[in-house]
């Protein structure tokens, strides 16, 4: 088998974010479900954007912050993901192939606009987000590109994309080919806002081995699999997933393999600023790990680095250069 091109290929929603600061107030005189993520249509990001003060507009999307990290860290990075032909489209491009990421997704013309995201951030840190999907829901199997998931070592999917059937049948054809060529396949459950409307579809996919790598956090883990019970839940994971890493905040993270489970302990940090995009960059860190044969405990190790950096600024992509960052913590990458 010949030596991958790619790292890690991350197929996921190309979303732009709009990010604002806001008091515990604003989150309860909306109605809003504080640390949520909801699907909103565009009339409603446009409604709550008019009573925001100054925002910060950057790229994201769960998957593409996944890859922009990977880059951050020196790693080969592609992505597949729907932007519309117009203003934010463009920007996100130029986003993600600035940061040395390949994206070569036919962009959506005459449709949907390129999805937003406005996230909300309240001085604990903790995000509130709605999302508008728009282009994102027309990615398809026809935007996988076979050549481009054989040359990658990790497809990674993002759980955030797991609605549109045309997208589950993109997920489906990545990972086949992913699996025929050697590959792995990764999946992230997102939010448990997503646990809850596809548990059954999620579980399938990791028992069947669609699946090969699962990552989540404690609050997923437990939607996962119906129970209150952290262990329990981790002793389920465990039986049905070959390898998956679970973040628990400040508590640090888990590796889990049927044989084995390590505890790695939180980076420090200084002091949280915004959550967006902890457990994006955690992924990106283990991922970035894993591509270079690292021990598991390491590959945490690493994903908690990136983690830490993100959640220390506003925005949900590397402010420095990642691989300095885990340079300087001892490990030679």
């Amino acid at each position: 088998m010949a030596a991958p091109r790619y790292d890690v290929l991350g197929i996921g929603n190309a979303i732009f974010d709009i990010l604002a600061h806001v008091d515990d107030d604003f989150i309860v005189r909306e109605n809003l479900t504080k640390g949520s993520m909801r699907l909103v249509d565009g009339d409603e990001i446009a409604r709550l954007y008019a009573d925001l003060g100054q925002v910060v507009r950057i790229s994201g999307g769960s998957g593409g912050n996944t890859i922009a990290g990977i880059s951050s860290l020196t790693g080969k990075a592609a992505y597949i993901g729907k932007v519309a032909d117009d203003e934010f489209g463009e920007a996100y491009r130029h986003d993600m192939r600035g940061v040395g990421v390949a994206f070569d997704t036919k962009p959506l013309s005459g449709g949907a606009p390129t999805a937003s995201c406005l996230v909300l951030v309240t001085p604990d840190g903790e995000r509130t987000m709605s999302t508008f999907l728009g282009a994102c829901q027309a990615l398809g199997p026809d935007d996988v590109d076979p050549a481009l998931v054989a040359d990658a070592e990790v497809t990674f999917l993002e759980g955030y994309l797991w609605d549109p059937a045309d997208a589950k049948e993109a997920f489906r054809k990545a990972a086949e080919i992913a699996h025929q060529n050697g590959r792995k396949v990764a999946l992230t459950l997102s939010d448990t806002f997503c646990v809850d409307r596809f548990r059954s579809e999620f579980l399938e996919l990791i028992k069947s081995g669609t699946v090969d790598i699962v990552f989540a956090n404690e609050h997923e883990l437990r939607a996962l699999y119906e129970t209150s019970d952290f262990d329990s839940a981790v002793a389920a994971l465990r039986q049905d997933a070959k390898l998956a890493a679970v973040t628990m905040g400040g508590e640090g993270s888990l590796t889990v393999t049927r044989d084995e489970t390590h505890h790695v302990k939180a980076a420090p940090i200084d002091k949280i600023v915004d959550l967006t995009g902890a457990g994006d960059l955690y992924a990106g860190g283990f991922l970035f790990g894993l591509a270079r044969g690292l021990p598991l405990p390491d590959c945490a190790a690493i994903g908690g680095i990136a983690a830490a950096e993100v959640i220390q600024h506003i925005g949900a992509r590397p402010e420095v250069a990642l691989v300095d960052l885990v340079r300087q913590a001892g490990f030679k990458v």
